[in-house]
């Protein structure tokens, strides 16, 4: 189709306003140039849904394309079979995310499907719930989760509660290109209303289910907690308050929803500076810990106090490991049972060591709560006691299938309230463990990728022909597209005949690769093996 076509088609479509006064004017004068730059490609659909900058034209997050998106979505399910879906909806407070989500609410009426979306916004993990509760066929969060301010994104959950994996996600981005292309929207029934839910009610059923999951009565913990100016503050405090922990001490700056995020430049709780505010109230007060959620609330990030008294931030291996060696010894307390514990590739194998030691089952999946939450109705048979992955995040007992922030940070607070009672520390903890099983160092970067450097296939096909080296020689070399014992995925892994181990892969949602580096011995070899690789992967990329 010509470029003037093209955008006159979209234009045939285009529901918002300034859009299509903008689209109009530059059909009006064919400026071939910026239209060519509006409609160089489309969005791309895969396990992560969409994620991008807001903007007009099919490679942006607008709603014409949330729109697209949502027919794709019936028109797949009508194929596998689905005849008339209920899908429930909920959105952050992102810029737009309340007019995607009543767009995709609009869409599956029109259709004849049943749907039920929020009246206000909700954290990522109650919209997760939600799908369980009403028995849904499918699920949808319009949320860019930690994205900068002007992105947006289209989370898919399936009737079972997990994120999506292949087959379907091509299958549905092939019915999403079949609605671009002009194919008729699927019908189900007579078009019916867009069902209203007091979003009250949602928070207030993962409220109740994240208080059944603190495994103990231990709550002396006090806190400061920043909600990164996102959506999981009130549903969070709530909690903590009807849980029986002193009321958390919250950022003023950052407790607000504002899709601005004013005080941080990056809202990520890994983003150096984003818990500033946070410790300088932590520093204020007679605080054990800070809580950190990201805008969401699905990610937890905790600080607390090193040994000299300063504020260090836990990593996310750190988190995972501590909270699954106090479920994993809760767990054994009472009785114990069959039972498991999951964690993405990238993520640290030391809890694989804890589990072995304690005789529970550990699961190595791909990066992505889609794959970590599986085992959870795979071997429903096991207890699922935690799962984790290092950017931060944690899925405790399994009845919300994906990462939750907010049921974590309750475990979490009754953890830190349970070794403040009986004078211990995190670091006893890490250490006592360090001593059983030697010494486990992690450290990630990313390099971002730029229109004149190397491209992802590059960098990896780089590694592989020539595997870095810095003082052991590797062992092992696996090229994840096409081997080793996990679905097919991009990367490489690497290891080293001194049990150093390299992990490279791309990231899912932004334009960069990711380093991930382990290594295991006495603590000195350790960390002067992960500083030495880390300095040859800088160099060369």
């Amino acid at each position: 189709m010509d470029l003037i076509d093209q955008a006159r088609a979209w234009l045939s479509e285009e529901p918002n306003p300034e859009y299509q006064e903008r689209l109009s004017d530059l059909i009006a004068v064919e400026n071939r140039t910026e239209l060519a730059e509006i409609f160089s490609g489309r969005l791309a659909f895969g396990t992560a849904g969409l994620r991008a900058e807001i903007g007009m034209g099919p490679n942006r997050m607008n709603r014409l394309v949330v729109r697209q998106t949502t027919l794709g979505l019936l028109r797949w399910m009508k194929k596998t079979g689905q005849e008339r879906p209920r899908v429930v909806i909920g959105y952050d407070a992102r810029h737009g995310s309340h007019d995607f989500a009543h767009e995709a609410a609009e869409a599956i009426a029109a259709a004849g499907g049943e749907v039920l979306i929020a009246d206000r916004v909700v954290p990522t993990p109650v919209l997760a719930m939600a799908i369980l509760t009403h028995e849904a066929d499918a699920g949808i969060m319009i949320t860019a989760s930690h994205n900068p301010p002007a992105d947006n994104g289209y989370k898919l959950y399936l009737g079972d509660g997990i994120q999506i994996i292949p087959p379907a996600d091509d299958e549905i981005a092939a019915a999403i290109d079949e609605i671009a292309a002009g194919a008729e929207p699927t019908t189900f029934d007579e078009p019916s209303d867009v069902q209203v839910i007091p979003a009250r009610r949602w928070v207030a059923a993962h409220r109740e289910m994240a208080l059944g999951l603190i495994p103990g009565p231990q709550r002396s913990a006090r806190v400061v907690y920043t909600a990164m100016h996102g959506v999981g503050g009130a549903p969070f405090i709530t909690a903590a308050l009807e849980a029986g922990f002193e009321r958390p001490i919250a950022v003023p700056e950052q407790f607000d929803p504002d899709p601005d995020f004013s005080t941080v430049s990056f809202p990520n709780p890994e983003e150096p500076g984003a818990l500033d505010l946070a410790l300088a109230l932590a520093d204020a007060e007679d605080v054990d810990a800070v809580i950190a959620h990201d805008p969401d609330a699905d990610r937890l990030s905790i600080a607390v106090a090193d040994r000299a008294g300063d504020w260090v931030q836990l990593s996310g291996d750190q988190v995972g490991t501590l909270l699954a060696q106090h479920l994993i010894e809760v767990h054994r307390n009472n009785g114990g049972g069959p039972a498991v514990v999951a964690k993405s590739i990238v993520s640290s194998q030391r809890i694989e060591a804890l589990a072995a030691d304690a005789e529970v089952d550990c699961e190595t999946t791909l990066t992505g709560f889609k794959w970590v939450a599986r085992p959870i109705v795979e071997t429903p048979d096991r207890a699922y006691l935690l799962g984790y992955e290092e950017a931060l995040g944690y899925c405790v007992g399994g009845t919300v299938r994906d990462k939750d922030g907010i049921s974590a940070a309750l475990v979490a607070m009754q953890m830190l309230s349970a070794l403040k009672d009986t004078g211990r520390s995190v670091w006893d903890v890490l250490d006592e463990i360090d001593e059983r099983f030697g010494c486990y160092r992690t450290h990630s970067f990313s390099v971002r990728l730029s229109e004149d450097g190397p491209t992802t296939t590059e960098i990896l096909d780089g590694l592989l022909a020539d595997p870095p080296q810095a003082g052991s020689t590797p062992s092992k070399v696996v090229n994840l597209a096409t081997d080793g014992d996990l679905p097919p995925t991009s990367g490489i892994l690497i290891r080293y005949e001194d049990r150093t181990r390299l992990i490279v892969r791309p990231s899912g949602t932004e334009p960069k690769v990711k380093f991930y580096l382990e290594a295991i011995g006495e603590e000195s070899y350790a960390e002067t093996a992960l500083r030495d690789l880390t300095d040859v992967l800088k160099n060369r990329t």
